[in-house]
């Protein structure tokens, strides 16, 4: 009895030797994992580039159509902004020409009331 006594504390006793015990993938699993994500990320890198379904030249198209109809607008409203700049320029030359009129009709009148004032004969 005594030498099974003695295997048994060799083997599971304070002096027992020390086993780590580690779990192990087979290489040929963890080349699969690794091609797995590497699939995976190509595929939704390349989803990601073709646009989710959406082309990007259709894409492309829109911006370019929704760009030059945007540049159409703004000729428009650079013209009607030119044309309003004139207009103002013009009826401020007019206004400028109407109120120099004016004051000049203005003097020649006061001038006649003057001489109509000054002729008046006195009553005796």
């Amino acid at each position: 009895m005594k030498p099974v006594r003695r295997k048994i504390r060799r083997h599971f006793g304070l002096t027992a030797k020390q086993v780590a015990v580690r779990s192990r993938r087979p290489w040929y699993f963890q080349w699969l994992v690794s091609f797995l994500f590497i699939a995976v990320g190509y595929l939704i890198a390349y989803w990601q580039f073709a646009g989710g379904g959406e082309n990007l030249g259709d894409k492309l198209k829109q911006a370019t159509l929704e760009n030059q109809t945007l540049q159409t607008k703004v000729i428009q409203v650079e013209r009607q902004l030119q044309i309003e700049q004139a207009l103002q320029s013009n009826l401020s030359k007019e206004l400028n020409l109407v109120q120099d009129e004016n004051m000049h009709i203005k003097e020649d009148l006061l001038f006649y009331k003057n001489m109509v004032n000054t002729k008046k004969v006195p009553k005796r």
